[in-house]
Order: C-alpha cells, then structure tokens, then sequence
C-alpha cells in the first residue's frame, strides 16, 4: 500500500514502544488515527463535490446558447429602403412608369 511492509511495521511499533512507553504511543497511535480519518473524509468530500461539478451538465441537460439572429429591426437603414424602391422601379412596366411620372 504505502511501501512499508508488516515486518518494517512491526519494527516500528516495537521501537515507538521502547522510547515513548505504553501509554504516549496509545495517545500518539489515537491522534495519528483521527488525523488519518480526518484526511479521508476530506478527500472524499472533495471528491464527491468535483463529481458533481463534472456532472453538472449532464444532470440538468444545460444547452449551450443559440447564435443570436439579428431582427428586422436591428438591422434597419434608410439604404435599405433606397436599393428596395430601386429594384421595384426596374421590375415594373413601362406603361406603369410613365402613368406614375404623369401623375
């Protein structure tokens, strides 16, 4: 798990046990354990909360926002008007032309 085998541990303990005595080593071995324990709980928050921020988007089916198509009125000139009048004025008759100029 973390490189340190039974034997190394064994050793360990019986050294802890030899210079802090029984009962510093229990009270070492306890604050050692809640601090451990304390370590995990946080990483598993940690954890649970960047899964939910990962999944964000596919619990809730967040779309991406549509391009914005320019209104009518958003795009509007006088030019327009202008190139529109031209162009009628090319696709009517001539009868209907000179009936307006007389008018």
């Amino acid at each position: 798990m973390s490189g340190v085998g039974f034997s190394e541990l064994v050793i360990l303990t019986l050294i802890g046990l030899i210079i802090l005595g029984p009962r510093r080593l229990a009270a070492l071995a306890n604050q050692l354990g809640r601090w451990v324990g304390q370590a995990r709980r946080m990483t598993r928050m940690m954890r649970r909360q960047l899964e939910e921020e990962l999944n964000f988007d596919e619990d809730f089916n967040i779309k991406p926002p549509k391009p914005h198509i320019p209104n009518v009125d958003d795009t509007y000139s006088p030019a327009h008007d202008d190139k529109a009048q031209a162009a009628a004025s090319k696709d009517k008759p001539k009868e209907d032309a000179d009936v307006e100029k007389s008018e």
